[in-house]
């Protein structure tokens, strides 16, 4: 990467920024969770390359600016693994992942005081510019965490019965804008019964695009087959090979 920044490198790479590099780390990233959950090993191997290459961008663009190198992005994170884990480089016990995380936390506001950073409200630590399914587990979770939360899956649900009648509600008379309101509550209700069950929404919502993907090429291809496109069929044709393609399954 130093010498594709030369002056005598590749015009592109010397024209990057770190703004402009930024879309490609979001990119990469999907990337490796998409080869993840095709258990594409080979894949993921490329991809881990691809990933880690923007570290080693950014790294490079801020070393020829002064303001570190990447041996110092390895020393902060060998460092911070070692202090934050008290239990395996020190004195300290942790007998569940729970207790890990807890301890984790206090010693990330530990670090926080040290630096004399001031005090945040709670949500402040939660980053807006990720997407907005990964921003919700994370403001519900911290909140939770807070003591601030249902008492079980049962309750989210009679929650999510609620706010399932407000939408419908919403339909008849009220605005857009409302309308938009009680979709974002509804979406938020269901991040949380995610979460009381355990389960990662952002990969369970990226597990079902995928099957819609597979069912509807299916579909797609078996109207080929029949030497039609989609605009030639119908709801019920299409329908019955819908349910052709969950049955394979």
């Amino acid at each position: 990467m130093a010498r594709l920044r030369t002056p005598d490198g590749c015009p592109w790479d010397r024209e990057q920024t770190f703004d402009s590099i930024k879309p490609y780390t979001l990119e990469e990233t999907y990337e490796v969770i998409d080869a993840i959950d095709a258990r594409d090993w080979r894949g993921l191997a490329e991809e881990l390359g691809d990933f880690m290459l923007q570290a080693v961008f950014y790294a490079q663009m801020a070393e020829e600016a002064g303001h570190f190198s990447i041996r110092d992005s390895l020393d902060a994170i060998n460092t911070k693994l070692i202090r934050r884990h008290p239990h395996i480089f020190g004195e300290s016990k942790a007998d569940t992942a729970d207790d890990v995380k807890k301890r984790w936390d206090e010693i990330k506001l530990e670090e926080k005081k040290a630096k004399g950073e001031a005090p945040k409200l709670l949500l402040d630590g939660v980053s807006r510019s990720q997407p907005a399914l990964m921003e919700a587990t994370q403001i519900s979770s911290k909140a939770a965490g807070a003591g601030f939360d249902w008492d079980n899956a049962d309750q989210v649900l009679e929650k999510l019965e609620e706010e399932l009648h407000e939408l419908a509600e919403a339909r008849k008379q009220a605005s857009h804008e409302e309308i938009e309101g009680e979709i974002g509550d509804l979406f938020f209700v269901l991040v949380n019964l995610a979460r009381f069950m355990q389960v990662d929404p952002e990969q369970a919502l990226r597990k079902s695009n995928a099957k819609f993907r597979r069912r509807f090429a299916h579909v797609e291809r078996e109207l080929a087959a029949r030497g039609k496109k989609l605009e030639d069929s119908n709801v019920p044709e299409m329908e019955g090979l819908w349910q052709e393609a969950k049955r394979a399954e």
